[in-house]
């Protein structure tokens, strides 16, 4: 079964998120006309790249158990994956940007940047999957581990207005897990156009186009979500709240 989960609908919308789960023998393909990395949430695949074998890649049995498998892919590549087992994917995508894209290439958890980021209640693991210094057109795109209680995408920041060395514009998308699958999050979303904060679930989905957008994970409840970004160039510079900020001073 595959479900869209975010589709571009508004000019200059850039990001497509796609959900697949996959039955064993079963795959799934794309002539991927944009840029796209698949993220292998759980189970193992097969991969196939312009009708040629690229290799195996998944293993997890969730996203909370270890950082994953990655497969990227350029515009215009005929990707193919099929599911050795049952296996759930997510495909994000974006269109070519000015830089040049990378060549088709399975992302595994040796190649990614993994660390704990932020101190005391917002302190958090990062998977960085596709970052700055990974080869790609456009796309950056990863994975955080909130701890129960803990606040993440914190201090509040954002990256809605191309002013470098400042900041830099990037739309975003949040996919949501939950463990146990039960339980909830909270995204608070403010700034010049918005004011508000909704409850995230399991496989629950944000787009982020403007302002700051912290995240909170209920006490007894682990929250992951899957980051995508795109926007003008691959460079990830955010604007702290000049009212929060000052949380990142250890000597505070």
């Amino acid at each position: 079964m595959i479900r869209t989960a975010v589709a571009p609908e508004r000019a200059g919308d850039l990001i497509g998120l796609d959900l697949a789960n996959l039955a064993a023998g079963e795959a799934w393909e794309s002539p991927c006309e944009r840029e796209t990395v698949v993220v292998v949430l759980s189970g193992v695949v097969d991969v196939e790249v312009d009708g040629r074998p690229l290799g195996e890649a998944g293993g997890r049995a969730n996203v909370f158990e270890a950082p994953g498998f990655a497969i990227y892919a350029p515009p215009k590549t005929a990707l193919r994956i099929v599911s050795r087992s049952e296996s759930h994917l997510a495909i994000a995508t974006a269109p070519a940007g000015e830089e040049s894209p990378a060549p088709a290439r399975i992302i595994r958890p040796e190649d990614q940047r993994l660390g704990e980021v932020g101190s005391g209640n917002w302190s958090r693991t990062v998977r960085t999957i596709l970052g700055p210094e990974h080869a790609a057109g456009r796309l950056l795109l990863g994975e955080t581990i909130n701890p129960p209680g803990n606040w993440s995408s914190y201090p509040p920041h954002k990256h809605d207005r191309q002013a470098p060395p400042d900041e830099v514009k990037l739309e975003e998308v949040y996919l949501f897990k939950v463990d146990p699958a039960g339980g909830f999050g909270v995204q608070v979303h403010y700034g010049d156009d918005a004011d508000e904060a909704f409850i995230v679930k399991d496989d629950g989905v944000a787009v982020i186009r403007s302002g700051y957008h912290p995240v909170v994970a209920a006490p007894g409840y682990s929250l992951y979500y899957l980051w995508i970004m795109a926007g003008e160039g691959r460079r990830m510079i955010p604007h702290f709240d000049p009212a929060h900020a000052w949380v990142q001073d250890p000597a505070r």
